[in-house]
């Protein structure tokens, strides 16, 4: 045991473990925060084995059996069946795919053109700092659902075009929210003595400002993880997201709303697991931003 934690010792300082383990606890002491990392873990776990866990894992695809058509909740089918027989549970664990799926690739595609972006234009200033926030200000001067749905209705609606269209969009918030960390930061000593050693443009903004602005950056990606997935099941809902048979969210609970009142759980219960994942993002994102200390722009 001795000889593991001398070896952990070399790798880890005792101050950064210390500060690791008083973080731990900041961030245990807020039991919001907690439930919120329990709901996101829980749902992205189901939703990558959704294949094996799922009870009905046929029902994902084009399956009818309308046989069992309308059928309440019940423990074979604890959220009930569609209009057409399928498990609304399968769908749903199946839907989360799709969902994550769509977090996933509009941030991994947004973020890091906007944090580049921002970077640049704080650190650098002048003319490019001016072109780089006049274009991010047209952009931001666009609803954001409006150009979603702009975008989408152009092109043949699937979930491919929905995520394009809500990663051409997403990257201007962290290109302001990083121009402002940047600049705040560039007339820092460290900032200094990089640029005195003769570090590059890039070392100093990858390498010595990106990790002194991920802390806000991390707590806003979290946040906006809630608005992409409503983002997309809006998408859905008006018909220009992930189109049937695909188990989309949105389009579950479009297809649901033409048997309410009387069939209810068919749009309930997809409008409820939203609901939750949602939650679950905010949750975790709140509890992020008090064990950072940090405000982001909503």
């Amino acid at each position: 045991m001795s000889t593991e934690t001398s070896r952990l010792d070399q790798f880890v300082s005792p101050a950064r473990r210390e500060l690791w383990y008083r973080s731990y606890q900041r961030f245990t002491n807020q039991p919001m925060s907690v439930i919120g990392l329990i709901i996101v873990v829980t749902i992205t776990i189901a939703a990558v084995f959704a294949p094996y866990i799922a009870p009905y894992p046929e029902h994902a695809g084009t399956f009818t059996d309308f046989a069992n058509a309308f059928q309440q909740p019940s423990l074979e089918h604890p959220l009930g069946t569609d209009d057409v027989g399928r498990d609304i549970l399968t769908r749903v664990l199946f839907g989360y795919r799709i969902a994550l799926t769509l977090v996933a690739v509009v941030l991994g595609l947004g973020v890091p053109v906007g944090v580049t972006l921002g970077l640049t234009a704080g650190y650098a200033g002048g003319w490019i700092d001016t072109i780089i926030m006049r274009v991010t200000d047209t952009f931001l001067a666009l609803p954001p659902l409006v150009l979603a749905l702009a975008i989408a209705s152009a092109f043949e609606p699937t979930l491919e075009v929905a995520m394009f269209a809500i990663a051409s969009l997403w990257w201007t918030w962290y290109a302001r929210l990083a121009r402002g960390l940047a600049a705040s930061q560039s007339d820092e000593e460290y900032i200094q003595a990089a640029k005195i050693s003769g570090a590059s443009t890039s070392h100093i903004l990858f390498r010595e400002l990106l990790p002194n602005c991920l802390s806000p950056l991390l707590v806003k990606a979290t946040l906006d993880a809630g608005i992409v997935v409503l983002t997309g099941a809006s998408l859905s809902f008006i018909g220009l997201g992930v189109q049937p048979p695909k188990p989309g969210l949105g389009t579950m609970v479009a297809n649901g709303t033409n048997f309410l009142p009387t069939d209810w759980w068919i749009a309930i219960m997809p409008g409820i697991a939203i609901f939750i994942l949602v939650m679950g993002f905010n949750m975790l994102g709140d509890g992020l931003r008090d064990l950072f200390d940090v405000e982001v722009e909503q």
